[in-house]
């Protein structure tokens, strides 16, 4: 069974960086396609970034496209996302998310994904 543990949150102002780590317990890594997701209070969860099974492949919601950047690191068996040019409507819990569905491309959906971790909280002040 794998898990996943992030880290990396905390309190930032707008226009700062944060970086977030997924690690990967269990299985490798390679063996998933990777999400990162967050939910905001009173929203509900929404995709942010994702990675596919081979790591050739990655997409951005709208939102963060150009800020946000997720890779992976099959020797340390971590997924990281690095988060440039914060808002404060970044605020959010951020969750790393394994699926094990062999398919080749990009995940989006939350129902696509089998493992999640416990989210870590990013604040962003203005």
């Amino acid at each position: 069974q794998v898990q996943l543990l992030e880290s990396g949150g905390g309190l930032v102002q707008a226009g700062e960086s944060l970086r977030l780590s997924c690690a990967v317990s269990g299985r490798s890594v390679a063996s998933y396609a990777m999400g990162w997701f967050r939910q905001a209070p009173g929203k509900d969860r929404e995709f942010v970034a994702g990675i596919n099974r081979s790591g050739d492949s990655t997409d951005y919601a709208p939102s963060v496209k150009g800020r946000f950047t997720i890779s992976r690191d099959d020797l340390k068996n971590v997924v990281t996302l690095q988060m440039n040019s914060l808002k404060p409507e970044d605020t959010a819990v951020y969750y790393c998310a394994a699926d094990s569905t062999i398919f080749p491309g990009v995940r989006y959906g939350l129902k696509r994904y089998d493992f999640w971790g416990q989210g870590t909280q990013v604040t962003v002040s203005s």
